[in-house]
């Protein structure tokens, strides 16, 4: 089983990042993984702690219609180049949190999506913290890790309003987690489920992106800085839907896990 880097809360309110044994305890880093950090001699309990969602970014960059299949669902064609939009951090929430139904809409959808998690760069002995002007080839190298996350979006004021700000900006619309894992088979699987329906209701391999992830990196980091642990969404394969109060809604990513979220008022 790959290595799974969690950010965790302890019942004393202390926040660490870790990594997360196979009998549930958490090894403790110092700092941030991508930032260096080194694990410590502080070994937390499985009853000591709760999960967190696994990062805390400056910023979410999300980007639509990165699947052939969605696009024409949406019924609109593949951009030529990525489209982006943003998500602010305060979306975030962690697996098994609640996705809170805005009252100003009325129609609520999931979108699974593979998540990239920004590191540095390497040069000499320092690290490169901030990622500018990346070609493909070192946005590959600031690729951190993988996570799961779901941009959840009020469907209809995204299309009301003309522009995604509100759609995709309420509170707790960005369930990320449960963990990271560094390494990620280029096929591997992306599924979402909805309440206990055994067949997916999105299924697709990552391979299937219009513009994989080295090139989402590089040209999203010619129009902004990226900071270490910066999340970025890389679009979500067709077969999205809506969502009601009480629902229970699974992503799965092959060689990652699953991030399992309600639905309430």
């Amino acid at each position: 089983m790959a290595q799974r880097y969690v950010r965790v809360k302890t019942n004393q309110e202390q926040v660490y990042y870790g990594l997360l044994q196979l009998d549930r305890s958490v090894g403790v880093f110092n700092a941030p993984p991508w930032l260096g950090g080194q694990l410590t001699d502080i070994d937390l309990k499985p009853d000591t702690y709760s999960l967190l969602a696994p990062c805390a970014p400056s910023k979410i960059v999300a980007v639509g219609k990165n699947y052939l299949k969605h696009a024409v669902e949406m019924g609109t064609p593949v951009p030529r180049e990525p489209l982006l939009f943003l998500k602010p951090p305060t979306t975030i929430i962690a697996d098994e949190e609640a996705i809170k139904y805005p009252k100003q809409s009325i129609r609520v959808d999931y979108e699974g999506e593979l998540a990239l998690i920004i590191g540095g760069l390497a040069k000499g002995e320092a690290l490169r913290a901030r990622c500018k002007d990346l070609s493909p080839e070192l946005a590959r190298q600031v690729i951190w890790g993988y996570t799961i996350a779901n941009d959840v979006t009020a469907r209809d004021l995204q299309k009301k309003d003309g522009q995604w700000t509100r759609a995709k900006g309420f509170d707790t619309f960005c369930p990320l987690g449960p963990w990271i894992v560094r390494e990620l088979a280029s096929e591997a699987q992306l599924k979402t489920f909805l309440n206990e329906n055994d067949t997916p209701s999105q299924s697709a391999s990552i391979s299937e992106m219009v513009f994989p992830p080295e090139v989402l990196v590089s040209y999203i980091s010619q129009i902004m800085t990226l900071n270490p642990g910066d999340v970025i969404l890389t679009g979500t394969p067709e077969g999205i839907g809506s969502l009601s109060i009480g629902d229970r809604v699974t992503v799965e990513i092959e060689g990652i896990g699953s991030l399992s979220n309600y639905v309430t008022a």
